[in-house]
């Protein structure tokens, strides 16, 4: 999970810890792809508004790195990105904030499967 807000980032890996799932939290984009360079994951779960590089930038990255690894965006920001036609690149689904652990399951299944 990446995001700049901590208890975002606690709330998601409580929510994915509940399900059994093993998460790793970082704080930046930057801090995401220096983990991704010794490490393999099976979903990057990213938030868009960050400083530094935005979540659809990190996405871009990893893409590019990987081009099979999937990536979920959880943002406040879904409706006003789709309706400026941002394509965000790199991104496999996006889940509108706020959100419920359902919509995190239907999307782990979706990108996972």
């Amino acid at each position: 999970m990446v995001d700049d807000e901590p208890l975002i980032c606690d709330v998601v890996k409580m929510m994915l810890d509940f399900d059994g799932h093993v998460v790793e939290t970082v704080g930046s984009a930057k801090d995401a792809l220096e983990m991704l360079q010794a490490s393999k994951f099976d979903l990057i779960i990213t938030d868009f508004e960050m400083p530094g590089m935005k979540g659809d930038e990190l996405a871009a990255a990893i893409k590019a790195r990987d081009p099979k690894q999937p990536v979920v965006m959880i943002t406040g920001y879904a409706e006003m990105l789709q309706a400026a036609g941002n394509p965000l690149t790199g991104v496999d689904i996006v889940i509108s904030k706020p959100f419920l652990l359902e919509n995190l399951r239907e999307a782990i299944a979706k990108v996972t499967a």
